[in-house]
């Protein structure tokens, strides 16, 4: 079966983040939307955290009043982000955990355990018409129960994955590889549709688009750190680029190498 085309959402929060430093309205999230989708990004991925220490809800309006791509809304699974999500009616809701103490997200959404909070607020979106994502980890039981709680995507927290090919941890990144590989065909078994992010770079993300099962990919700091050297649609071009490699190559039996250096725009390691 062909693999369906690989999408790249760009996440603008640590834009709004370096802004928030100097309290002012400089760099402007919607702005860097505007020149990653110029430069090719599908849709773009924002955090609307509960303490607002990057994305605030006036850029959430603004994204949505501006983007010409579909805006994926990350929120936690509250009565008030939900309020908000209705409001704004983004084209979807990615349901992620959201700790107040986090520097970022830390793992993925328990949706086993929050089964009874979640099921409700689900419907509600997919009732409106707005796709609802669960951010969760490659494990079956959080993949079967999104399934169950009719939630028609999921995206797989790679964290774990990147932080060991990162590290050099050659065994722990091969365990959680695995399980990558067979949480994506689990959940397209299921129905689901399948997406992937979190700490992402060109290697991670070249390798990754090689499962045909994965449709879009999520990156945010990895790029908007790029960017501050080669600028923000360079960045996208170059990952695209990778994306596209790993597209090309389905089906390759080797992951990235843990502490394999990240390659560069050109392609080169």
């Amino acid at each position: 079966m062909p693999a369906s085309p690989l999408r790249l959402g760009v996440n603008v929060d640590h834009v709004a983040t370096l802004r928030n430093a100097r309290a002012g309205r400089n760099p402007d999230p919607v702005r860097a939307a505007l020149a990653a989708i110029a430069a090719g990004a599908d849709g773009i991925t924002a955090h609307l955290r509960e303490d607002r220490r990057h994305i605030r809800d006036d850029d959430m309006a603004r994204l949505k009043a501006e983007i010409s791509k579909p805006l994926n809304f990350e929120m936690a699974a509250t009565a008030d982000m939900l309020a908000i999500a209705l409001a704004t009616m983004p084209h979807a809701v990615c349901l992620v955990p959201e700790r107040r103490e986090e520097l970022t997200t830390e793992g993925g959404l328990d949706v086993v355990g929050q089964h009874d909070t979640l099921k409700p607020l689900i419907a509600r979106l997919n009732d409106a018409g707005v796709r609802v994502s669960l951010f969760i980890a490659a494990e079956a039981r959080q993949i079967e129960m999104a399934a169950e709680l009719r939630a028609p995507v999921i995206e797989i927290h790679t964290g774990a994955w990147c932080d060991a090919v990162a590290d050099g941890r050659a065994a722990k990144a091969d365990a959680e590889w695995q399980r990558i590989v067979a949480g994506a065909a689990l959940a397209r078994s299921a129905g689901l549709e399948v997406h992937a992010g979190h700490g992402l770079d060109y290697v991670t993300a070249e390798r990754i688009a090689g499962l045909p099962e994965i449709v879009e990919l999520n990156i945010g700091y990895y790029m908007i750190g790029e960017a501050l050297f080669v600028g923000l649609g360079e960045t996208v071009r170059a990952m695209r680029a990778a994306m596209d490699r790993g597209r090309g190559n389905l089906g390759s039996p080797e992951p990235p190498s843990a502490g394999r250096a990240a390659r560069d725009p050109k392609g080169r390691a």
